[in-house]
């Protein structure tokens, strides 16, 4: 599966209530393919994303969306269709839309599903590169305005993107590990940002491991796994208790850590406001380590 796939199960899989199946429904009808009084087409490479516009559109309005495979250029298209005269006018109406116009209607979506309605213009025509190769993600949008809103509202949670032209479309995009990281977690893909946090420390640590000569693999791989569970813990901690909930010398190496995924345990002591040796820095990690291990303890207990 491509990363762009797991994130889009991911948001598949966090529209659990009423509120986010309209807001994602909105962002899917705002960036779909065709949008008039006449038809309304939702087309897509992505299965999953055909499946998600299917549901929701089944949900909000009770109705079915006519769904159909086809092919171009060798590669299967997943494509959704709405024909009735009065189901269109009713999307138009609960929607307000304009089909001369798209453009985004705050107050439709309150602030707490504008990461919803993210995640719907993600489904219908977003896409992110593997950020083992490259870190890159975009969104299509058939309008300027719409492109420019989509723009400000990103801004709006500090992630700076751009926009293009590309073949008559308006590309928004977005570059950087960090801003990619926030956007995906806006649009409920949390668990992706995981991962594309651990290749980033893997990445970080392999490129520090390669300019320290006669270092052998073996350790470069000791040191990228450590790292990676060290801010996975700390990740886990931040997100369920939150880093305020640990002592001061546990939080300073944890946020150390967060931020500095590419220094060695030696590096990270000396740089404390009251430095200690490595092994010191070790024990507090194995703190941090056991707090994470009863937190999801705690889960599997709460889950039975």
């Amino acid at each position: 599966m491509s990363f762009s796939n797991e994130v889009r199960a991911e948001i598949r899989s966090s529209i659990t209530d009423k509120n986010s199946r309209f807001a994602c429904l909105y962002g899917m009808l705002l960036f779909c393919r065709h949008l008039s009084r006449e038809e309304i087409v939702f087309q897509s490479k992505s299965s999953t994303a055909a499946d998600t516009f299917s549901y929701l559109f089944d949900r909000v309005f009770h109705s079915s969306a006519e769904r159909r495979d086809s092919e171009n250029r060798g590669k299967k298209l997943y494509i959704c269709e709405i024909n009735d005269f009065e189901l269109i006018s009713r999307v138009f109406e609960k929607y307000r839309l304009d089909e001369n116009d798209r453009y985004f209607d705050q107050e439709l979506i309150p602030t707490s599903g504008l990461g919803m309605f993210t995640a719907g213009a993600f489904l219908a025509s977003g896409s992110v590169n593997d950020p083992a190769k490259e870190y890159h993600l975009e969104f299509t949008a058939t309008a300027e305005k719409l492109a420019e809103q989509l723009v400000s509202l990103l801004g709006d949670i500090g992630v700076t993107a751009r926009t293009a032209v590309r073949r008559g479309q308006y590309i928004v995009y977005i570059k950087g590990s960090e801003s990619i990281e926030d956007t995906l977690t806006f649009i409920g893909a949390q668990q992706c940002t995981l991962e594309l946090m651990n290749v980033k420390i893997y990445k970080d640590v392999r490129n520090k491991a390669n300019r320290i000569a006669n270092c052998d693999s073996a350790n470069i791989d000791k040191v990228v796994a450590a790292a990676m569970k060290q801010q996975e813990d700390i990740l886990l901690i931040a997100r369920t208790q939150g880093l305020e909930s640990l002592s001061d010398e546990l939080r300073e190496v944890a946020e150390l850590r967060l931020d500095n995924s590419g220094m060695s345990l030696q590096e990270i002591g000396d740089s404390l406001s009251e430095p200690i040796s490595r092994s010191g820095v070790n024990h507090r990690f194995k703190k941090l380590a056991k707090i994470a291990d009863e937190i999801r303890k705690a889960s599997i207990t709460d889950e039975k």
